[in-house]
Formats: C-alpha cells, sequence, structure tokens
C-alpha cells in the first residue's frame, strides 16, 4: 500500500489548523465568574406563637442583598444597608424605643431569618410578647417592616 505524501501532510496541516482555531477560540473567550460577591440571601418571618419550629407564619419575604439588593421584601435597599451597618447581626437590630408603651398582654409573636449573610449560614429568631413589643423593639427597622 503506497502513501500518498501529500495528502498526509495536507491531513496534519489541516487538522492542527481545526485544533489550533478551537484552542484560540477558547482562550479568546475567558469564562467569566458569577459574582464577586458572597453571596447574601434570606428568607424573613414574622409568625404568632412562641416557638419559631411551630408558630403559624403570618408574613414572609425574601431578602437578597449582594451582589444587588431585590427580593420580595418591599424595601430591599433600606433592609440591605441596615444589616450591613451592623454587621449581619440581627441581634443588634433591636432597640428599645423610649416613648411607645405596649400593654402586657400574651400574645407572642417570633420573627426569623434563615439563608446566607455575606456567604455565612444565618439561623436567626427571637419571640416578643406581642406585636406592640416588637414593633417597639424593631423600632421602625426596614428589615422586619414587611
Amino acid at each position: 500500500m503506497r502513501h500518498n505524501r501529500h495528502a498526509i501532510f495536507a491531513t496534519i496541516a489541516a487538522s492542527t489548523l481545526v485544533l489550533g482555531g478551537l484552542a484560540a477560540s477558547a482562550h479568546a473567550a475567558p469564562t467569566k465568574a458569577e459574582s464577586l460577591y458572597a453571596p447574601s440571601a434570606l428568607v424573613l418571618t414574622v409568625a404568632q406563637g412562641e416557638d419559631p419550629l411551630t408558630a403559624t407564619v403570618q408574613r414572609a419575604v425574601t431578602l437578597t442583598c449582594a451582589p444587588n439588593a431585590q427580593g420580595t421584601h418591599p424595601a430591599p435597599e433600606a433592609a440591605c444597608a441596615e444589616l450591613d451597618a451592623v454587621g449581619g447581626r440581627f441581634t443588634a437590630l433591636a432597640r428599645t424605643s423610649p416613648d411607645r408603651v405596649c400593654t402586657r398582654q400574651w400574645d407572642p409573636v417570633v420573627i426569623t431569618a434563615h439563608g446566607v449573610w455575606h456567604g455565612k449560614r444565618v439561623t436567626f429568631s427571637t419571640t416578643y410578647g406581642n406585636a406592640c413589643e416588637l414593633a417597639g423593639s424593631m423600632n421602625d427597622s426596614a428589615v422586619y417592616s414587611f
């Protein structure tokens, strides 16, 4: 069997051009990173009851802060700014309003936050004696104003 040197050379040259073109196109379009920010996505709830595991959820929203403020929260930009100001520590959001007077009726309300804040897992809940105490503690905080 006789080999045609020109045909073999032409096949090798064509293969080199095709493979070289694929490699060049792979280098021309580098893969883009999804985001430079650690994820921050939360589910916030307000529920009726003492225990966060058994309380009846009355309201719930989603809040994503990185890379952009968005979600079903009515004011995601303001809520994200408040969380950024306290470093994502939900306990730091509670500030007592000195001019708010509440009754001492026991009608417990529990608030929760579950998800990820700047790449770290978040699980938060706290119970208030009633809705007035919750509103007084949050002092019109944007995070739980939904």
